[in-house]
């Protein structure tokens, strides 16, 4: 299991973590600041999940005129992450 972390731009959280399992599975997401039942719903609904599968769905989601939002910048963090 890896552990990462990443610092999201332009959006209300401040840090994205969470660890991807030799398979690419993402486990114990977690992000500081930003919409917090929001983001903990996507962490509850990501747990086991494809990492590439989510980046792809999470990616170009925008919040409000930020032309990015917390899920994007996790699609961005998983993208780096998996190369």
């Amino acid at each position: 299991m890896n552990h990462y972390t990443y610092r999201p731009k332009g959006v209300c959280s401040s840090r994205i973590e969470y660890d991807l399992d030799d398979q690419g599975k993402i486990y114990d997401l977690k992000f500081t600041g930003g919409c917090n039942g929001n983001l903990k719903a996507i962490a509850r609904l990501l747990e086991g999940k494809d990492a590439r599968e989510a980046a792809e769905i999470l990616q170009g989601n925008v919040c409000g005129m930020k032309g990015t939002s917390c899920a994007d910048q996790l699609s961005k963090a998983i993208f780096e992450a998996l190369g």
